[in-house]
């Protein structure tokens, strides 16, 4: 029940999926160095309010410099910096159903020449992911041509060297991308429904709504990607 959703119920995902993505826009106006991360998460939810938003449909992550490595990173405690990324993921939540978006830029208000190529790897697995999506389709297919997209950006970008395919057998790419390109949006901003049944892949139904949000990570942690560090980029929709 919860995994299918009927047209009121998609009409509310909408509408909470419309007012997030035009706080973002707004937000973007109160983002330059020296901002707190807790003065963007606040203009965020401000936007929420007054777009008629009952509340925020999880805590709002906006993750500046390295912090954009911390998978649901909420502190939001630090100021930012000139040439840092900062990666916002908020979600209006509409009449109990939820928004979830993410959206990653710089503080200066453009790209240094590695963060614009990084950036470009993710747009493209994001790009290419959203194609994908449609009823009859298996729900891991998604994930599987997300993940070839950024290995292929990996492989350019000389993170990783070998062969597109062991690197994806072998996980070698988990370092940069640890999680899954979707979840079930709805009540719950990771709603309720399997993935699979039995050992096949969901197949995808008119009325199911998910996130589509490749990522790459490159925290301090990992050896021999030092120009890399503090890297930290996902973009992420609602279908």
């Amino acid at each position: 029940m919860r995994l299918l959703k009927d047209d009121e119920e998609l009409d509310r995902i909408r509408r909470a999926a419309q007012i997030t993505s035009e706080s973002f826009c707004e937000m973007l106006r109160h983002c330059s160095p020296g901002t707190g991360e807790w003065e963007l998460a606040a203009a965020l939810e401000f936007g929420f309010r007054k777009r008629g938003a009952s509340r925020t449909a999880y805590p709002t992550i906006v993750g500046s410099g390295r912090n954009s490595c911390v998978l649901h990173y909420s502190d939001n405690g630090r100021r930012l910096e000139e040439g840092d990324l900062v990666l916002v993921d908020g979600g209006a939540e509409v009449d109990l159903y939820a928004g979830d978006i993410t959206r990653t830029f710089p503080v200066s208000g453009s790209f240094s020449t590695i963060q614009k190529a990084v950036y470009e790897v993710v747009q493209r697995a994001h790009e290419c992911a959203i194609n994908v999506v449609a009823p009859g389709v298996a729900l891991d297919s998604i994930h599987r041509v997300a993940v070839s997209r950024l290995v292929e950006g990996l492989l350019d970008l000389d993170v990783l060297a070998g062969s597109a395919e062991e690197i994806i057998a072998n996980g070698t790419y988990k370092k940069f991308f640890p999680h899954q390109t979707s979840h079930w949006l709805g009540l719950d901003v990771h709603d309720v429904g399997d993935y699979f049944v039995g050992d096949q892949s969901r197949i995808l139904q008119p009325g199911m709504v998910l996130t589509v949000e490749p990522g790459l990570y490159f925290p301090p942690l990992i050896e021999g990607v030092e120009e890399f560090f503090g890297i930290g980029i996902r973009i992420e929709d609602d279908l």
